[in-house]
């Protein structure tokens, strides 16, 4: 029988770094602290430091910049992040960017947090900016070190998440002339941030850093990237010069006639939701934009009595343990998710874009909604506030643009008190009938089944749940995550979904806890995807960031492998893996390391890994042959789903 293997890391005669650095300066360096006044060669301070700027950039006043005169390009950066509230930034330094990491040098105004790789700190980055709600700050130097952004930049873009990157460039005189780590990033990136713009000169600095600060957190949020050559940086503002007054970014007064277009809007949707005979309301992550979003979710749902559904993004928006959850939906969601949206006579889009994992193939998706369309009975709404994503995928029939929460706001006065009784009868039955399903191991010794790890870990936190936060990379284990663990409280789940990155997960999380310290970060991940940015985990040490890593250990690009065996008559092309021992690989970066690898000792390695107060690790060794379901191939309807395990459905 096989046992726990626990290793503990180093003794205390080996201490954590070989530095100077104590454990209480080390977390003074990544724990949010108040900002407080610098030194003297920090002139902006002295004026009210723990005032934010009130001046918005869409009505710049030159005046303003008057109290920069005399600073560098890198102090001005300085108290840029002051102004802005920045707590943290990360970032890798190198050559180009030096002028602004000389001037943040032991900087009170936020922490600084230094990753092993510019991809992790772009991780990073995003994982703070999830969990608070504010943009990540990502400092990184010019070629190589923007290039290396650039995955996480496109994550963010997918997934909606803020993010301002400051990236260093050559000086201008150079640029062009294929100078040292000299690359165009403002081209490369053009179409993987909101906004981009190169900094040519130091007078349009503070403008500038407003203005991306806006753009990132406005409408629906997502990463812009501001350049900075390196004579802009490092060199001084001696006067303001010729600024304009204009506004530094287009101001478009609303149109009332666009008022009365949304009044009625939400007056044809009410009317629908409230004739209602099967509604479904489907949730993205565009209802977790707000603090009040998930409030006003569980307020129409149970006024209305309407089943919730939710993306992958969407997870935690709505409580799962309440019996109107539907749980996830789309390509490896629930059944009865599936059939609901299949049924629907009524569909609420809110803050989602019919993703092509969530609709499976278009012709076959919500026949139900489309007929009642024709009948005049019901059909599709869609609450979006990025109109080019209203009728991209799906034909609706009434779009309500804007800001879902505050357009959630003024559709629930116009709602009736309900009853679906019928309808909710059915969607139990669905769910007794269809739960998520595997096949338990055949003895206590036998090799585990990875969603055993999930399950277990959600029994040991099932009355934990708003203290944790779960941060997954990409590959089957973030499907059984979001599965097996049963999602309750906004921002508590943080994934790569659009863009589906590999090695999201381990950055992620550590910037997860950067943001939420009180919180316990759980890294859900799988071998392949951790391998990616494994190295991060010494970041976490450095600063003394107690992220936990769950690791499934199937020794396969999983999610790969299964569709190999799926579609491609099982032949494993390169998607096996000779992996390193990862309990001796945590120890040596200052982690606890544990692992399991059978049913019996499952529990206690649990306990040992959720109680444990540092860093730590517990690699579970998983059966490789698993696969996920339910599953909708692709080209089938939703309904059209394979159940494995001998399972079908007949409804």
């Amino acid at each position: 029988m096989s046992s726990i293997a626990v290793r503990n890391t180093l003794k205390s005669s080996k201490k954590l770094l070989a530095s100077s650095i104590t454990t209480a300066a080390v977390q003074k360096r990544w724990k949010a602290t108040t900002p407080v006044n610098m030194s003297q060669t920090q002139p902006a301070v002295k004026e009210s430091p723990k005032v934010k700027s009130t001046q918005g950039p869409l009505k710049h006043d030159p005046s303003s910049n008057e109290k920069f005169i005399g600073m560098t390009g890198g102090q001005i950066f300085h108290e840029k992040m002051l102004e802005h509230g920045v707590e943290v930034v990360f970032g890798y330094p190198g050559g180009a960017i030096l002028p602004v990491y000389d001037a943040i040098h032991d900087s009170k105004h936020f922490n600084f947090i230094l990753p092993r790789h510019e991809q992790g700190g772009g991780h990073m980055a995003e994982g703070y900016a999830r969990v608070t709600g504010k943009p990540g700050v990502l400092l990184v130097t010019s070629g190589p070190g923007a290039t290396n952004v650039i995955t996480p930049m496109q994550d963010a873009l997918s997934d909606g998440t803020p993010m301002v990157v400051f990236s260093g460039q050559v000086p201008t005189s150079a640029i062009g002339t294929d100078a040292f780590q000299e690359a165009d990033i403002v081209g490369i990136s053009r179409s993987c941030t909101k906004w981009n713009v190169i900094v040519k000169d130091i007078a349009d600095l503070s403008r500038r850093i407003d203005e991306a600060f806006y753009i990132a957190t406005s409408g629906r949020p997502g990463p812009v990237l501001v350049d900075l050559p390196k004579n802009v940086s490092g060199g001084v503002l001696k006067s303001l010069g010729n600024i304009s007054k204009t506004h530094s970014l287009p101001y478009i007064r609303k149109d009332p006639s666009q008022t009365a277009a949304l009044e009625k809007s939400l007056d044809i949707a009410a009317n629908m939701i409230n004739k209602a005979k099967r509604p479904v309301i489907y949730a993205g992550q565009g209802i977790l934009s707000h603090p009040d979003g998930p409030r006003l979710l569980r307020e129409i749902s149970d006024l209305t009595d309407t089943p919730v559904t939710t993306t992958l993004l969407g997870l935690g928006a709505y409580d799962e343990t309440d019996h109107k959850s539907l749980h996830m939906l789309g390509m490896h969601g629930s059944v009865y998710a599936n059939l609901a949206m299949q049924r629907a006579d009524v569909m609420i889009a809110l803050g989602s874009r019919f993703d092509d994992r969530v609709t499976g193939s278009l012709p076959h998706f919500a026949p139900a909604a489309k007929e009642a369309s024709r009948n005049g009975t019901g059909g599709i709404i869609h609450f979006e506030i990025l109109p080019k994503n209203i009728n991209k995928t799906v034909e609706v029939d009434v779009a309500v643009e804007g800001d879902v929460v505050s357009n959630l706001e003024k559709l629930l006065p116009r709602l009736h008190k309900k009853k679906n009784e019928g309808w909710i009868s059915l969607i139990q039955t669905w769910k007794a009938k269809y739960p998520f399903y595997y096949e338990p191991e055949s003895s206590p010794e036998a090799l585990l089944k990875p969603q055993s790890a999930i399950v277990e870990l959600d029994r040991q936190l099932a009355d934990r749940k708003d203290e944790v936060i779960i941060a997954t990379g990409v590959g089957q284990h973030q499907m059984w995550a979001a599965q097996y663990y049963r999602w309750r409280y906004p921002q508590s789940f943080v994934t790569s979904g659009g863009l589906g990155t590999m090695g999201f997960g381990v950055p992620a999380s550590i910037g997860a806890k950067v943001g939420r310290p009180d919180k316990m970060v759980i890294n859900v991940d799988g071998d392949g995807s951790f391998s990616m940015t494994a190295m991060e985990m010494a970041t976490a040490a450095e600063f003394d960031i107690p992220v936990k890593m769950l690791l499934l250990n199937n020794n396969f690009q999983g999610m790969v492998r299964q569709w190999q065996d799926l579609f491609y008559d099982a032949r494993h092309s390169h998607t096996g893996m000779k992996n390193p021992n990862f309990v001796k690989l945590a120890e040596s970066m200052y982690f606890r390391g544990i692992r399991v690898d059978n049913r019996r000792d499952l529990p206690s390695a649990m306990k040992e890994f959720i109680d444990e107060k540092g860093p730590v690790l517990l690699e579970v060794v998983c059966d490789p042959r698993e696969h996920v379901y339910p599953m909708a191939p692709a080209g089938k309807g939703l309904h059209e789903m394979v159940l494995g395990y001998g399972r079908k459905i007949d409804d």
